[in-house]
């Protein structure tokens, strides 16, 4: 109850994303130095570098790519925001280790669950309830690791620094669209073109 009030003041007054605490270094999390990606070419990048989980329209022309952490609550609210929209644009949700030490473990269970699109919505629930998410090992196989490690050097590549991190092209002009931070599903077709 407390995290849903504390979500909804912030999105009330515009704070919709989750950045790295101010004292954590970029490197921390990222696995190599940083090679910027030009907006241009962000759509191109995130597909061909990112691995994470679709939900949605599965054969869509409308793909949309979320960076997104676990531990955040405005991830979860975009998660939420999407759902009105899955029949119409196919969304590919890509972990990174962004805010904390369960980022990580969390991230690899949902990429892992035989069913992630099951397992993100008890997460995004677990989490915005307050109760801090699915419970997770800390025992990850090495290519998961590397996967999350890899989406979270992407994020840095593409110059962002909070979550979530939308990456798509608009539908209506075809023009590279990227933002940072949560949104309502009306704001969200907007920023797409749907």
């Amino acid at each position: 109850m407390k995290t849903t009030r504390l979500l909804a003041l912030a999105l009330a007054l515009g704070l919709a994303a989750c950045s790295r605490d101010a004292g954590e270094s970029a490197s921390a999390s990222a696995t190599a130095p940083s090679q910027a990606i030009a907006r241009a070419d962000a759509v191109e990048a995130v597909a061909a570098r990112g691995r994470g989980f679709t939900a949605g329209a599965l054969m869509s022309a409308q793909v949309v790519y979320v960076l997104f952490d676990p531990q955040c609550p405005h991830c979860a609210h975009l998660w939420e925001s999407s759902q009105p929209l899955m029949d119409r644009a196919r969304f590919v949700w890509l972990p990174v280790s962004l805010l904390g030490p369960k980022s990580l473990p969390q991230g690899a269970a949902i990429l892992q669950a035989a069913s992630p699109v099951q397992a993100m919505t008890a997460h995004e629930q677990s989490l915005l309830s307050g109760a801090g998410g699915t419970s997770a090992s800390s025992s990850i196989p090495d290519d998961i690791e590397q996967a999350i490690r890899a989406n979270t050097q992407l994020l840095n590549d593409l110059g962002a620094d909070a979550v979530p991190f939308i990456v798509t092209r608009h539908r209506q002009s075809g023009e590279v669209v990227t933002q940072a931070g949560s949104m309502g599903t009306e704001a969200l077709a907007r920023l797409i073109g749907l």
